[in-house]
């Protein structure tokens, strides 16, 4: 019997394999598919690649904006060939790490429970002590249209192997991922609609934002708010869509369709059934969000198999602690520790830092809100990057920082600027007695700050 046995090797199931070959050698990790992580090979390493190289076209082409009259030619024929470079880079650094692990301690194959002390792989079966169970997730898709489409639906996970950029490309959904890369692919030259069945756009709660940024990205992105395709066909080579907007019937052709509406989690591969005739609702698994114990066993489900919050750093951390509560089972501990951090990596970038505006307002906590417009704030308009705004969230009562959410130019840096802050509990009194440096972008984290500190006086 194990101590320990790990299902998936992602970035959770790595990063809890690492920790707990500290404490003891009598541990198994098992897993079906490869060993390079969703984060390297097809999420965040490959997406960031591609946003940067569309980024920087699109500043050569808007260098108006800082005064530069520039004619370029731009060849983006080897872009996708640099995006699989790259990433290939980054899975060949995890791999090589995954190869110099103990065999005896690897399993490649698909797991199922039989009970709660002994899984299945490859017709063997092994017991353990506890179980840790990262499998992860895989993008939502629509069976009928796959059908229907072939090779011409995509998701995140076969965008990156196109081998050369398309000419135009339909997205449906309009949540981060599929924001973040319909507007690199936009940026790069590909005719981009995208299908937004809410009119919500990326990650942001607060309404005044929301608003912000569905203005500013609908400038550069043909978004149809509140539509969705009626009908997906396969036509002359290409995806044909029928829709309706505005009471219009209406269709076009693009010549792929990327399906980027959620994710769903591969715990419906592990018959979990097995160990509790009432575990065969995944939406509703009994999953404790601090320790992460599912119900009263020594099973722990971390990472993005079981999350509202899909981010690597997370996943690892919880990877990391989880292993505690294996090996000092009963004896349990919060490993939900962090200071809540999302980015997207939009432009301008989006960010949710502590509780964001719609915890806020589902709770009794009394909050002033703190506001700056970056329209006019001067490091911003030097950069030629004046655009978007940012929400600071103070609790009346005491004055402490609850929180903030964040959509413009470099948000990925004030993100983590403020999440320290938060983690050290500052009050908006000691936030403002630090240095602010001028003429910096952060300045308009003080503009916030001060606009809030004026409504508590």
């Amino acid at each position: 019997m194990y101590d320990i046995i790990i299902i998936g090797a992602g970035t959770a199931g790595i990063s809890a394999y690492k920790e707990a070959i500290k404490h003891t050698q009598n541990i198994l990790i098992i897993n079906d598919g490869p060993w390079d992580t969703t984060c390297a090979r097809v999420g965040c390493m490959p997406s960031k690649v591609l946003i940067s190289t569309a980024n920087r076209m699109h500043d050569i082409q808007h260098a108006q904006e800082v005064a530069l009259s520039v004619s370029a030619k731009m060849d983006t024929s080897q872009v996708m060939q640099h995006v699989r470079e790259l990433r290939d880079r980054f899975t060949h650094a995890t791999l090589k790490e995954v190869n110099s692990w103990d065999d005896a301690h690897k399993i490649s194959g698909k797991a199922h429970f039989i009970d709660s002390k002994m899984v299945q792989v490859n017709q063997q079966h092994y017991q353990a002590k506890s179980f840790i169970i990262a499998v992860g997730s895989t993008p939502t898709i629509n069976s009928d249209w796959k059908d229907e489409l072939g090779d011409k639906l995509i998701t995140s996970d076969q965008i990156f192997e196109l081998e050369t950029l398309p000419k135009s490309l339909a997205v449906i959904g309009s949540g981060v991922i599929a924001i973040e890369l319909a507007q690199a692919m936009q940026r790069l030259g590909i005719k981009t609609t995208v299908f937004a069945r809410s009119r919500k756009v990326g990650s942001l709660t607060s309404p005044e934002l929301q608003k912000i940024a569905q203005n500013i990205l609908s400038e550069e992105l043909n978004i149809k708010f509140e539509v969705l395709p009626e009908q997906v066909r396969k036509f002359r080579n290409k995806v044909k869509i029928n829709y309706t907007e505005k009471g219009t019937q209406s269709s076009f052709t693009a010549d792929y369709l990327l399906v980027a509406t959620g994710r769903n989690s591969y715990l419906n591969s592990l018959s979990l059934e097995n160990i509790d005739s009432k575990f065969t609702d995944l939406k509703k698994l009994p999953v404790d969000t601090y320790t992460k114990q599912l119900a009263d066993y020594p099973i722990f489900i971390i990472g993005d198999a079981h999350t509202n919050s899909p981010i690597q750093h997370e996943a690892a951390h919880e990877g990391r602690t989880v292993v505690h509560n294996c090996l000092n089972f009963p004896e349990l501990k919060n490993i939900k520790t962090l200071t809540p951090l999302g980015i997207v990596f939009s432009q301008p970038e989006m960010a949710i830092v502590g509780q964001s505006f719609k915890q806020l307002t589902q709770s009794n906590i009394e909050f002033v809100t703190g506001f700056v417009s970056y329209e006019k704030q001067g490091r911003a308009r030097v950069l030629g990057k004046n655009r978007g705004a940012i929400e600071v969230y103070i609790d009346k009562a005491t004055r402490k920082f609850l929180g903030s959410e964040l959509f413009v130019e470099s948000a990925e840096h004030m993100a983590h600027l403020l999440c320290w802050v938060l983690s050290e509990e500052l009050t908006l009194d000691e936030i403002l007695d630090k240095p602010f440096y001028h003429p910096t972008l952060e300045e308009g984290l003080r503009t916030a700050f001060k606009h809030a500190r004026r409504q508590l006086k």
